[in-house]
């Protein structure tokens, strides 16, 4: 069985075996011939007869391997644990009741020269199982789990929202200029053009040209790159969900996020009540919806606003071991207040609105509040879910915010946005009301399986370079 075929064509995968003949008798044959593909993952032998457990993508199956039956049994015998094989032969159950496939023909695929971990142990190693995903999918099911499940929430977003009628686009990763998010962007050399290219923090200010352009509901979901630091909830590189509706609001899109969840749990889980990291929590609408300040006066007892004055709220910061620049206005002040002091205690689905202008520059201006905006964030366990806005809509305003934003950046600050003159053009064409929305695709997929680290539902995260 030396000879390894460049193709090979299973008939059955170990799920379609196990729906069509779970229900036979013990000690029965079918008389089915099936042939199946994938590795072996278990053996053991009793004189002249084996067993083994092959594993596919649909699960595992039970391999009876008699002597008498089995060409090169010897050679079958002396597989290793991980070895692919193709194993064609009848289905049946062994007087024990072991639904199986009689070996009655079997080639290698690809042998494993490395040693696989037992079904029993799995990889007890987080960093090798990150590293190793090649490996951690065989031996560890939950970890396989997450990722078809990640997969089918993807999918069925995608699905939800053209059934709105929103367009799928694709917009670009090498921006000319860095925008539609604060942080500090990836950069890279094209060439040909002999210019400097910064990898998307994200996709927003794209999005916004096509609705300038007419396309009234887009939305993107692809990866975004932000040079930052790696934790349980941060990858340089993840994926987001960015959409963008004509005529909508902050409000419309507070209901269209609350909407969209319910209906995933629902689709994953059969029910909106979940359970995350052993507490109960349910994202069945409507969310609680409360200010930015409100949220602070009830965590820290203390009213802040934009009129408090700047010292006080340093104060304040200051009792709170809140780290304060000498440039901070008091709507950044506030912001990091809350961070500090109310977002990782947000449990339960809550839209945080009116943030401060000062750390908002694409935000529209809030229609009742001067100096605040129209923007939400949706907290749940205690981290940024999604971030959106009613969206600034006014050229001449959007330039003064850039322009606010560039003297920070001269100041020396990386994450500081720039004055993006293309965009300024696209709104001056007419950009019509419009609500934003950022989801975090590896944040939505760790709510819904339950995951305490973005590791286990990234593929390949990010990690240290590996040590020798």
């Amino acid at each position: 069985m030396s000879s390894i075929p460049y193709r090979f064509e299973p008939t059955a995968t170990s799920a379609d075996i196990r729906t069509t003949h779970d229900g036979i008798e013990a000690g029965d044959e079918t008389g089915q011939q099936v042939t199946i593909a994938g590795r072996l993952m278990l053996r053991r032998v009793q004189g002249k007869l084996a067993f083994g457990t092959l594993q596919d993508s649909g699960g595992r199956i039970q391999l009876f391997a008699p002597a008498k039956v089995t060409p090169e049994f010897q050679s079958f015998c002396d597989l290793s644990l991980g070895d692919w094989i193709g194993v064609t032969g009848e289905v049946m159950k062994t007087r024990k009741g072991e639904l199986s496939v009689k070996v009655e023909q079997w080639v290698t695929l690809a042998s494993a020269r490395r040693s696989f971990p037992d079904k029993f142990h799995g990889l007890t190693d987080q960093d090798v199982r990150y590293r190793q995903r090649y490996v951690d999918l065989w031996v560890t099911p939950e970890s396989r789990h997450i990722f078809e499940l990640r997969s089918r929430i993807v999918s069925l977003t995608r699905r939800w929202l053209e059934d709105r009628g929103f367009m799928e686009v694709e917009t670009p990763i090498f921006h000319p200029i860095p925008g539609g998010a604060a942080a500090r962007p990836f950069t890279t050399h094209h060439n040909a053009l002999d210019q400097e290219f910064f990898l998307r923090i994200a996709p927003e200010l794209y999005l916004k040209r096509l609705v300038a352009g007419g396309f009234e509901r887009v939305f993107e979901i692809g990866r975004v790159f932000r040079n930052e630091g790696i934790s349980t909830r941060h990858n340089p590189e993840f994926t987001m969900l960015e959409l963008y509706q004509a005529y909508a609001d902050y409000d419309d899109i507070m209901v269209l996020v609350e909407e969209l969840i319910a209906y995933l749990a629902n689709e994953i889980h059969g029910t909106t009540k979940l359970n995350y990291g052993g507490r109960s929590l349910d994202v069945s609408p409507p969310w609680r919806r409360a200010s930015m300040t409100e949220l602070i006066e009830e965590h820290i007892g203390v009213g802040v606003g934009l009129t408090t004055d700047l010292a006080e709220l340093r104060r304040i910061a200051d009792e709170h071991g809140v780290h304060v620049e000498d440039g901070y206005g008091p709507g950044k002040l506030i912001l990091e207040l809350y961070e500090k002091t109310v977002e990782g205690n947000l449990f339960d689905p809550v839209f945080v609105t009116d943030y401060p202008k000062e750390v908002s520059p694409l935000s529209r201006g809030h229609r009742e509040v001067p100096g605040l905006t129209e923007r939400f964030e949706a907290v749940v366990t205690g981290r940024e879910l999604a971030n959106a806005f009613s969206e600034l809509i006014d050229p001449d305003e959007q330039r003064a915010r850039f322009e606010d934003q560039a003297r920070l950046k001269a100041e020396g600050d990386d994450e500081a946005m720039v004055v993006d003159d293309d965009y300024l053009r696209a709104m001056e064409y007419g950009l019509p009301p419009t609500g934003g929305l950022g989801i975090g695709i590896d944040r939505l997929v760790m709510l819904l399986t339950d995951a305490q680290t973005i590791r286990d539902v990234v593929l390949f995260p990010t990690l240290r370079p590996e040590q020798s």
